[in-house]
């Protein structure tokens, strides 16, 4: 397979390609219910609440925070993770900008 040429695409639409690959998948998506379901940062109950292994978990969390939609704060020999709320609206405007300017109206 070939690589994409990023250079020829706008910068929205590289940052969307890239948000949406993180997010393309399952647990991921399960991760982010799960943070965002609860009424405060959570720590290390991901791993027992979700039923993938620890470094599963662990990656999973990595993608998520490589494009700055979780935040993690070390306490002690714990991770404490939450939504980073600007980086969510951010995603949620480029996301609906997107689907607001791409027409349906061909055939």
């Amino acid at each position: 397979m070939g690589t994409t040429k990023t250079q020829i695409f706008t910068a929205n639409q590289n940052e969307l390609a890239t948000i949406l690959k993180v997010l393309a998948n399952p647990a991921r998506i399960a991760i982010l219910q799960h943070i965002g379901s609860q009424k405060a940062c959570i720590c290390n109950d991901i791993v027992e609440e979700i039923g993938l292994a620890q470094p599963t978990i662990s990656q999973h969390l990595k993608e998520l925070k490589s494009i700055g939609l979780i935040e993690g704060e070390i306490s002690g020999k714990k991770v404490c993770y939450c939504i980073n709320q600007k980086k969510w609206q951010e995603i949620l405007g480029l996301i609906n900008d997107f689907f607001e300017k791409t027409n349906v109206k061909c055939c």
